[in-house]
């Protein structure tokens, strides 16, 4: 079975008009990903911010219901969020993924990045060519690599990253055109997996 990760992306990521920008990092995220991850099989939940008291704070909260109070009131949600790493970059996040790079040769991918496949979730169409969700669950199959899931906050991962990734999926469209899209990132990531391991 291939190895599986999730990035919950913090910075780089866009506002409402397109700007890069960092968000914060909230609680709900890191629980309900976590849960997500943990039900589904996935091996880590990367959560990637670049400001030193964001990621104390998701460190924090990881530690209180593991090691804390909420851990000894509900071990349920210290299980959960034992996936939880935090990184200050997508690249550490991929390095730690990857991990060592053993036995290279001149066809061995040098770099943490190009020996893991990333994945990218989009709620619009504008990244692209698209492989949906049918199709990626057999390619998931025979990765060949681990596989790295970024789910971005705010408005979503910028046009650059989405043009860098291995697979970008399909945005999540509900069967009748309601004419809005813009789930929480923690629904996106558990219908995502569910759409892909369910």
């Amino acid at each position: 079975m291939t190895r599986i990760a999730l990035a919950l992306v913090h910075y780089p990521v866009l506002d409402r008009a397109g700007a890069h920008v960092t968000t914060a990092i909230t609680n709900l995220d890191l629980h309900d990903m976590a849960r997500s991850a943990r039900t589904y099989g996935v091996e880590r939940l990367f959560v990637v911010h670049p400001v030193e008291a964001q990621r104390l704070l998701a460190t924090r909260i990881q530690e209180h219901w593991i090691e804390g109070s909420g851990g000894r009131r509900i071990p349920d949600r210290a299980v959960a969020l034992q996936v939880l790493q935090v990184v200050p970059t997508l690249e550490d996040a991929y390095a730690a993924f990857a991990g060592p790079a053993e036995g290279q040769t001149p066809q061995t991918p040098q770099t943490p990045r190009e020996r893991i496949a990333l994945w990218t979730t989009a709620a619009s169409t504008r990244s692209g060519a698209l492989t949906t969700f049918a199709d990626a669950r057999p390619r998931l199959e025979h990765a060949g690599r681990p596989v790295l899931i970024a789910f971005g906050t705010g408005w979503g991962l910028p046009a650059e990253l989405l043009a860098s990734a291995d697979v970008r999926l399909e945005p999540i469209r509900a069967r009748a055109d309601t004419g809005y899209n813009h789930l929480s990132v923690r629904a996106a990531c558990a219908i995502t997996l569910d759409r892909l391991f369910g």
